[in-house]
C-alpha cells in the first residue's frame, strides 16, 4: 500500500506544528551553521536510510525547508509508504546550505518517527493478512503531533481509531461506573448525542457482552479477554455488532486474536512505544 505523500491531512495544523518543531530546535537562530557556511552557499544532497522498514513524513520534511527557505528543492525517489531497503536514497535535497543544514535535525526527527510507526503498522498489518481484522491505532500518541502519528499508522496499512475524545463516543470501564452500569451509559449517551455520533461500549467479560449486545450499539470493544472467550464473543454476537479486541496486543499475539475473528483489533504499540527508523542526510558541495 503506497499513499500519495503530497496530500497533507490538515495542512494548517500540520504548518503549525512544523513551525513550532524548528521554534524550538532554532531559537534566535543556528549558531553554528550560521558561523561556518556562507550565506550565498548552495547544497546538495541525499536522504537516505540505514534500515529496512516503511518510509513516512518525506511531506512534512519538505515542509520544514520550505518553511526556512523556498528554494530548497526536496525530490522523492520514492512516495511515502512504500517498503524501503538499507542504504536506499528516499529523497535528494537541493538549495541554500544553510537552511538545509538548519532544517536537517527537525525533519529527520519527524520522518524517523512516522516511518517507525509506519514500519511498525506494516508488521501488524501482515501478521493478520487473510483474516477479517482491521489493525487500529489508539489514542496513544505523541503529545501535539497526533495528526501525524495517525498519518503514519495509515502509511503503514492500518486505520485510525477516533482522532480524540470529540469524534466518536467511547464508553469505557470508569465511564460506566461512574454512570452506574453499562445500560444506564448508553441511555445518558443516546439522550444527547446530538451529533449521532458512534457508539462503542467496552466489556470486560461474557458476562456484560449480553446487555451491550441488546443495547444495538455501533461496536463492542473486548478488553483484556482470553482468545477463548473472544471467539465465544465472536459466536454469541453473531455478527450484528463489530467486535473489536484490545488489550496485550503485541505481535506475537496478534495473529491468533485475529484468527478468533474479531473485526477490528486496537493496538497502542504503534504509537506510544515508538522506535524511529535510523535515517541520515548527507549534503555535498
Amino acid at each position: 500500500m503506497t499513499t500519495n505523500s503530497t496530500v497533507i491531512p490538515d495542512e494548517p495544523l500540520v504548518r503549525e506544528i512544523v513551525r513550532w518543531a524548528l521554534a524550538e530546535d532554532l531559537g534566535s537562530g543556528d549558531i553554528t551553521t550560521n558561523l561556518t557556511v556562507p550565506a550565498e552557499s548552495r547544497l546538495s544532497g541525499q536522504i537516505w536510510v540505514k534500515e529496512r522498514g516503511i518510509v513516512a513524513g518525506l511531506a512534512i520534511a519538505r515542509l520544514v525547508f520550505a518553511k526556512l527557505d523556498a528554494r530548497v528543492f526536496l525530490a522523492e525517489r520514492v512516495p511515502d509508504g512504500s517498503p524501503i531497503e538499507p542504504g536506499e536514497i528516499v529523497a535528494t535535497i537541493e538549495g541554500p546550505g544553510r537552511a538545509i543544514l538548519s532544517g536537517e535535525r527537525t525533519a529527520l526527527n519527524f520522518m524517523q518517527r512516522m516511518s517507525g510507526i509506519a514500519g511498525l503498522t506494516r508488521r501488524y498489518v501482515e501478521k493478520v493478512a487473510g483474516t477479517r481484522a482491521t489493525i487500529l491505532d489508539t489514542r496513544k500518541t505523541g503529545p501535539g503531533i497526533r495528526i501525524l502519528d495517525k498519518w503514519a499508522v495509515r502509511l503503514g496499512g492500518g486505520q485510525n481509531h477516533r482522532t480524540g475524545l470529540y469524534d466518536m463516543i467511547l464508553i469505557k470501564d470508569n465511564h460506566i461506573v461512574a454512570a452506574g452500569g453499562i445500560t444506564a451509559a448508553v441511555e445518558r449517551v443516546r439522550a444527547h448525542n446530538i451529533a449521532g455520533l458512534a457508539v462503542e461500549v467496552e466489556v470486560k467479560n461474557l458476562a456484560e457482552l449480553p446487555e451491550a449486545l441488546a443495547l444495538q450499539i455501533d461496536r463492542i470493544m473486548l478488553d483484556n479477554m482470553s482468545l477463548a472467550d473472544m471467539a465465544e464473543a465472536m459466536r454469541l454476537t453473531a455478527g450484528h455488532v463489530p467486535l473489536e479486541a484490545s488489550g496485550n496486543v503485541n505481535l506475537n499475539t496478534v495473529a491468533a486474536i485475529a484468527a478468533t475473528g474479531v473485526d477490528y483489533i486496537s493496538v497502542g504499540e504503534l504509537t506510544h512505544s515508538v522506535k524511529g527508523l535510523d535515517i541520515s542526510l548527507d549534503v555535498m558541495y
